[in-house]
């Protein structure tokens, strides 16, 4: 990735009931951003991405094991 390349990553948006909270998938290493809109969650995981990857270099970014899809399941567990 040269510098200033755009990198598309594929972000989770959840909607709680107290804001909503946004990670990334294809990142090593924890990055979560959040917010009172699904805006603002987005605003700020983008920021989040740009400092970790700023911080801890662009080895973070999983290219061997990108994500080509992601799906949100539901399934009923007996516990």
């Amino acid at each position: 990735m040269k510098k200033g390349s755009k990198q598309q990553f594929k972000i989770v948006v959840e909607k709680h009931k107290d804001g909503y909270v946004a990670y990334p998938l294809g990142l090593k290493g924890i990055v979560v951003g959040q917010g009172d809109t699904y805006e603002e969650a987005l605003a700020d995981v983008k920021s989040a991405i740009r400092f970790h990857i700023k911080t801890f270099g662009k080895e973070v970014i999983d290219v061997k094991s990108a994500v080509l899809e992601a799906f949100v399941a539901e399934a009923g567990i007996e516990i």
